[in-house]
């Protein structure tokens, strides 16, 4: 053959192979397509979903909001998250409420003994936005302590019932040292580190006192966030706030008592409040699912969700807990009543 007709057979062979390496990507592509919406079939779509708590005026709506449970963000969406809270289902349901223009007014119902100190600042800081538009009353039920009281603090009225737990504002860092022991039974550690610093925290070596000094300085830090989040929520002088955090937690009529909840209430008493205040008396009232269908609780959809790397593992679940808590040898700041 010619030059001509080699060029024309090597044009035509790149033509075939690039009509095959086409269609092979259509046809993925069109797998993951139906594969994606056959697993939103199956499990939902993971955004909220209004649900209907009170009949009323659609025009003027209150949404309930929940904290149920240490603040933690555990790596698990929506749809596949175990009981309790959930924080990328939460911050969508603010999303949401942003969103929606017929909002006018948020109850929040807390019950948490606080938790992680980025998503703690990271839900204040949503509902501040919120607050800028829209009135926040908040019920504290049986706890609301440390960061369960961080993210009330701004509300525009706070509740509690008089056997409520809240307070406990300040920071907790917990660690083991166990260096003595390693001592008794002859182990050394060996670790290598570019700075004096670099291993801070560590429980295989005794603490120094630059160590303390340094860490205590990061807690300060974080406390002086807290203080200040508190003073301007409740209009209240920092001296006066740090008198009352020391960590110590105060039952609702202590709360009452020092200015640190607004009522004695319950969830019910918080709503009928809001609605009064806010003359939204005849207010629909909606709260929000989670956006997974009935077969995600179901042991066969928790088993094929789990195969299809849709549901993390509890190992991975639980490597997870670990990582947001921190470690003997890697402790992290907490808003958290009880410690670890």
């Amino acid at each position: 053959m010619n030059k001509r007709r080699w060029v024309a057979v090597g044009i035509a062979v790149f033509l075939m192979i690039f009509s095959a390496i086409s269609s092979t990507v259509t046809r993925v592509r069109e797998t993951n397509n139906n594969m994606s919406q056959m697993n939103e079939l199956l499990y939902g779509n993971g955004e909220p979903r209004e649900k209907i708590i009170e009949a009323g005026n659609n025009s003027q709506k209150i949404a309930k909001l929940t904290i149920e449970g240490t603040i933690l963000n555990t790596g698990t969406n929506g749809l596949f998250s175990s009981a309790g809270y959930n924080h990328e289902t939460f911050m969508k349901q603010l999303e949401a409420v942003k969103k929606d223009p017929a909002i006018r007014g948020v109850l929040l119902v807390v019950n948490t003994p606080g938790g992680a100190v980025y998503e703690t600042a990271e839900i204040t800081k949503e509902l501040k936005t919120i607050e800028e538009s829209i009135p926040v009353y908040v019920s504290m039920e049986n706890q609301a302590a440390s960061g369960g009281y961080y993210v009330a603090a701004n509300a525009d009225k706070i509740f509690a019932s008089a056997d409520t737990v809240t307070g406990s504002i300040g920071v907790i860092m917990s660690s083991t040292n166990y260096s003595g022991l390693m001592e008794k039974l002859g182990v050394t550690d060996t670790t290598i580190k570019s700075g004096e610093l670099k291993d801070i925290g560590s429980s295989s070596r005794p603490q120094t006192e630059r160590d303390r000094e340094v860490l205590q300085a990061y807690i300060d830090s974080s406390y002086d966030r807290f203080v200040k989040v508190v003073a301007e929520g409740r209009d209240m002088d920092e001296n006066r706030v740090r008198e009352l955090a020391d960590g110590r937690i105060y039952d609702g009529a202590q709360a009452l008592e020092n200015g640190l909840i607004d009522e004695i209430g319950y969830p019910v008493d918080a709503l009928q409040a809001l609605k009064e205040d806010k003359d939204l008396s005849d207010a629909q009232v909606v709260e929000y699912t989670d956006g997974s269908t009935d077969f995600v609780n179901s042991w066969l959809g928790s088993q094929l969700a789990e195969i299809q790397n849709l549901k993390p593992s509890q190992e991975q679940q639980l490597t997870t807990i670990i990582e947001q808590v921190g470690t003997p040898q890697s402790p992290k700041a907490m808003y958290l009543y009880g410690g670890e």
